[in-house]
């Protein structure tokens, strides 16, 4: 170990820092984060440091280096782009027994500034001893996707507790285990859920109940699980579905998602198919429910989103109604990864103020909508689960006064590999499809926005389309 990794407390002590440009001004930002009562010594200041010396924040010292700049300092930084004075800062440091750091040549510090990832009071940092300063953010970069900002809260909720816990519990062994059994429970969970007062109050309970065996107690995660690109998941879905101990998800959930589910989970497949679900709703309400009330920690995992037409809020209902913890983690909806991935936005200044989304699903033979409130101008319609229905679809939408010739697309397996986009008219689209295999999930966008695609795809997919009217040719009969 080249390096001894330390963590140095320096608020309001005297840090000097020998330079005056931009790679200085990083360095000062960074001492000035750790309360540090900073001077600047250089002939000349870029103008990050001019403004901190203006605004009182720093003390400057506008001219060259002198061996009595180290008098009464407890830091140094060296950040110049002279190596003769950059050496001779580090060599007057080290006889006065200053820690020193000369950036980016190690072999003249006596200490390394890492790259940091700070949550406050918790701290991680990352160094390769100055071998390699980019492969050191890199990993921090990394680890940034990993650890959520609210670690940070956690860890000054648990400081606010520790004395209490001090006088609780006599023995080291005795603390150590109840903040394991606190840190890596619901009270974790509850912070990183945006929870702090429950978490505190859950703290109190086990505090007053400590030595009393209250039994398991687990958790509901209600997780989206996106469109299909399991690249689109939160950083939060992807955290729960590592820990869940078991996993109830639908058909509509993308075999790459279910694939970063934790390996030994338990899954049970819960889908729905139109007349034909796996399990009832309410089973489904309350296997949830007794899987928590077991201790384990369940995963309910939904394409999309869990509240747009999800039925999230009927399956949490039950959970609040016995008491169950759980937690939401909205996940991006198939209008939105759809429409992105197809090149068609949802709303456009030229052509839509508006977007609706309805669910198409079938009730004895007929889509029981609003269709006066559908056809609308510049608006666009997105159907969910509208496949089965499409021939009524466009017949209704043309009877209640929407053009024949209003575009429309159905995305197929959007944003996943085997994407497909057909596009047609109202008038058209039906005979585009009535041969071809198409398989849910799709999607349905009905509007003048369908128009942009052939300019905004980005996306490659194989795409049959009936030619409409590209956008640019519209603008130019409009201007006619």
């Amino acid at each position: 170990m080249d390096f001894l990794p330390i963590f140095i407390k320096i608020q309001d002590a005297p840090c000097l820092v020998v330079g005056g440009g931009e790679v200085a001004a990083r360095k000062v930002s960074l001492l000035l984060q750790a309360g540090a009562r900073v001077t600047v010594v250089s002939p000349k200041l870029g103008p990050s440091l001019s403004q901190l010396g203006k605004e009182g924040r720093i003390r400057c010292r506008c001219r060259a280096y002198e061996a009595g700049d180290l008098d009464g300092q407890c830091l140094v930084i060296a950040a110049t782009d002279q190596q003769t004075i950059n050496r001779q800062v580090s060599e007057q440091a080290k006889e006065r027994c200053l820690p020193i750091n000369v950036v980016d040549n190690p072999a003249l510090c006596s200490f390394i500034v890492p790259s940091v990832i700070d949550r406050s009071p918790l701290q991680i940092a990352v160094s390769t001893g100055g071998a390699s300063p980019v492969l050191a953010r890199l990993l921090r970069a990394r680890l940034e996707t990993l650890i959520p900002a609210a670690y940070g809260r956690l860890a000054a909720i648990v400081e606010s507790f520790r004395e209490r816990v001090k006088e609780a519990f006599h023995s080291g062994a005795q603390r150590r285990a109840f903040w394991e059994s606190i840190l890596q429970g619901p009270v974790a969970e509850m912070v990183l859920a945006g929870q702090e007062q429950a978490a505190r109050r859950s703290i109190e309970q086990a505090l007053e109940c400590r030595g009393v065996d209250r039994g398991p107690r687990g958790e509901v995660y209600l997780v989206g699980g996106g469109p299909g690109d399991p690249d689109l998941l939160t950083f939060r879905a992807l955290r729960l579905m590592q820990q869940a101990d078991v996993v109830l998800y639908d058909r509509l959930v993308a075999p790459a998602v279910l694939e970063l589910v934790r390996r030994d989970a338990e899954r049970i497949y819960v889908g729905k198919e139109r007349d034909r679900h796996a399990l009832p709703q309410q089973e489904i309400n309350q296997l949830l429910a007794r899987l928590a009330k077991e201790g384990k920690r369940v995963l309910r995992l939904k394409g999309g989103d869990p509240f747009i037409f999800g039925r999230g809020g009927e399956e949490i209902e039950t959970l609040a109604e016995q008491g169950v913890p759980f937690q939401v983690v909205p996940g991006i909806t198939a209008a939105s990864g759809c429409a992105a991935y197809a090149g068609i936005p949802l709303t456009h200044r030229d052509y839509s103020q508006a977007c609706i989304f309805v669910t198409g699903h079938l009730q004895d033979g007929t889509m029981n909508l609003n269709w006066d409130m559908l056809v609308q101008p510049n608006q666009t319609v997105v159907f969910y689960m509208g496949l089965k229905g499409l021939d009524t679809l466009c017949v209704e939408l043309v009877a209640h006064g929407m053009s024949p010739d209003t575009p429309i697309a159905l995305v197929e397996k959007g944003t996943t590999a085997a994407q497909r986009l057909y596009t047609g008219t109202l008038r058209t689209m039906s005979g585009l499809l009535r041969d071809r295999q198409i398989s849910a999930p799709t999607l349905i966008i009905v509007g003048e926005v369908v128009r942009l695609h052939q300019e905004l795809a980005w996306f490659e997919a194989t795409e049959a389309k009936e030619p409409v009217p590209r956008s640019s040719d519209m603008i130019a009969r409009a201007g006619a």
